[in-house]
């Protein structure tokens, strides 16, 4: 068996087409969409993200700011910088970029941001809004990943989905998301004992823990769909993913890395700044 590949980069084009007509039409209205992303870190790598978002932001007519507060910001700092944002008119999204400072986690100062303008799902009141089915941005990642299954027609009603990785921005969200298709879903995390044990049940297997190739052929039912959030820098300076590229031989769909998840996440944090 060698896995279809699940792609992104056509649904993540056609979002941020439909993402340029909205901006288009808002901009030839007086205002262009603004996005304003708050970082506080020296972390080049995240630096290298904001950039290239800011870039992807300007291609479909979305105004984009970058807020650096520095890797010295304090709590108070960046609390202060998100309520004014989310109190100003003039700015439609608002993204807490990580990493934050050392020994500051993200639900301390996330919750500043206002819902409305939560674009990337990081106030604890969005992912608290998604669990209750309420109206509410999901993490763009998380929502990435449903839309990609939708965009290849797996049908997830009923399906066993496995979600290796708990963490606020995908794992817990993405099984709110998988609860609410009616998939039957058990998340996974390191301290999940016999892990192959568990994962290879599954019909849809998702990992997002950020560990280079950790599931491999054994912890994969054949047949089953795979979803890989993973992107693990390379010493070359390329990315490799959570899953093996051997699981290709197991499962009947794999999503690459890159040009997975990530081009549909990206598309979807834009999609979320016009709507």
């Amino acid at each position: 068996m060698t896995a279809q590949p699940l792609g992104g980069r056509e649904l993540a084009a056609r979002i941020r087409a439909r993402v340029t007509e909205l901006a288009g039409a808002r901009r030839a209205g007086g205002r262009a969409p603004r996005l304003v992303i708050v970082t506080a870190t020296d972390d080049e790598a995240s630096a290298w993200y904001v950039r290239s978002l800011a870039s992807a932001a300007g291609k479909v007519g979305i105004d984009c700011d970058v807020a650096d507060l520095g890797p010295l910001a304090t709590a108070g700092d960046i609390t202060a910088r998100l309520t004014a944002l989310s109190q100003d008119d003039a700015v439609d999204g608002v993204m807490l970029q990580t990493p934050l400072p050392a020994g500051l986690a993200l639900a301390e100062v996330s919750g500043a941001i206002d819902p409305a303008k939560d674009v990337d799902g990081a106030n604890p009141l969005s992912l608290g809004r998604l669990a209750v089915g309420r109206p509410a941005y999901a993490p763009a990642t998380a929502a990435a990943v449903v839309a990609l299954l939708d965009e290849y027609a797996v049908d997830l009603a009923g399906a066993r989905a496995v979600v290796v990785g708990r963490s606020a921005v995908v794992g817990k969200p993405l099984a709110h998301l998988l609860l609410d298709r009616d998939a039957t879903v058990t998340v996974c995390h390191s301290r999940t004992r016999d892990l192959a044990a568990v994962t290879s049940t599954a019909d849809v297997l998702v990992a997002a823990v950020g560990r280079t190739h950790l599931i491999t052929p054994e912890h994969v039912r054949a047949g089953a769909v795979v979803v890989d959030v993973g992107t693990n820098p390379t010493p070359d300076g390329g990315l490799a993913g959570d899953v093996d590229p051997a699981v290709a031989s197991v499962a009947s769909a794999l999503t690459p890395v890159p040009g997975g998840v990530g081009p549909v996440t990206t598309a979807l944090l834009l999609q979320n700044v016009v709507d």
